[in-house]
């Protein structure tokens, strides 16, 4: 895909993705949009990305005014930074969030500094958020289903990536909206690599979220990162593996070099997805989940 393209969803007529170009590389950041009865959209991307959004619901032919859901998986502003651009461009549309993420969407300062200190440069792909008034999200929390109509999502914790992270499950086809709890679906190479960033990252929790994905063995994965692919178990018994490798090698790394800043670099210069996604994009991706599993292990949750 490029960015911008749109798909439908296989296996459905009425849920398409598109991609909206985070961090300026095609292939990585997925919104969704479902076009029931009351249209939903899943994840927002970021602020700066908001146009192929609104593309994509005039492509479906859907007026912003017949939107009634817009479903963050959780406050991180590439899933949420258009949340708020969203909620004014379609003004009977209620936000759903987890309940531990609607305060950051009413007032997003905390989580702009929180946001800049992790991506460092990285920010001039994003756009300060717009804040959103608390009358228009309803909080969620675990066990909750979502009316759509002629669809019905139910609400999934899914805390290991961050406290605030909820998956969308819809049995009628199948679906799983993933967020980041299944990690970054790589098209092309059909591999599935790490998500770990700071501050919240706890690996025993994110295992337990991906053995949560295989006791609802979904027909489909919808991830935020990247697409819609067919579930198996062997995918995320695949992930399970990549994350415990990924925080080992990061201890070990550590231990050796017993210099934080040189770890980061050490993994950084070891990247192989710079022809996936680019060179920076591919560094920066590196440095986030480095430093997330660091700072994991300093609070033991690592």
């Amino acid at each position: 895909m490029a960015i911008g393209d749109l798909n439908a969803v296989d296996g459905t007529d009425d849920v398409h993705h598109v991609d909206v170009g985070t961090h300026g590389v095609p292939n990585y950041g997925s919104v969704y949009v479902i076009d029931a009865a009351e249209p939903a959209v899943v994840d927002t991307g970021t602020g700066q990305t908001r146009e192929h959004v609104f593309d994509a619901l005039d492509d479906l032919g859907i007026d912003p005014e017949d939107v009634r859901h817009v479903l963050p998986t959780h406050v991180h502003l590439d899933h949420a930074g258009g949340a708020g651009h969203l909620a004014a461009a379609c003004p009977n549309a209620t936000v759903r969030i987890h309940e531990a993420g609607a305060p950051h969407l009413v007032d997003p300062e905390r989580l702009v500094a929180g946001t800049k200190d992790a991506v460092g440069d990285q920010w001039e792909f994003y756009a300060d958020p717009e804040p959103i008034p608390e009358d228009r999200i309803e909080p969620l929390t675990d066990g909750d289903d979502i009316d759509l109509g002629d669809r019905t999502l139910s609400v999934v914790a899914a805390p290991g990536h961050a406290p605030h992270q909820t998956m969308f499950s819809e049995p009628a086809d199948g679906l799983l909206f993933t967020g980041d709890a299944a990690g970054i679906y790589v098209p092309g190479r059909d591999t599935v690599k790490e998500t770990t960033p700071p501050p919240q990252f706890d690996l025993e929790a994110c295992l337990d979220d991906v053995r949560t994905i295989e006791a609802i063995a979904p027909e489909t994965l919808c991830f935020g990162h990247f697409g819609a692919v067919a579930y198996h178990p062997g995918r995320t018994a695949n992930y399970k593996r990549t994350l415990v490798e990924w925080v080992e090698a990061v201890r070990q790394r550590r231990a050796a070099l017993d210099d934080d800043e040189a770890v980061i670099e050490h993994f950084a210069d070891a990247t192989e997805l710079a022809d996936v996604w680019s060179e920076r994009k591919a560094r920066a991706e590196e440095r986030l989940n480095v430093r997330g599993v660091l700072t994991a292990l300093d609070r033991g949750t690592a």
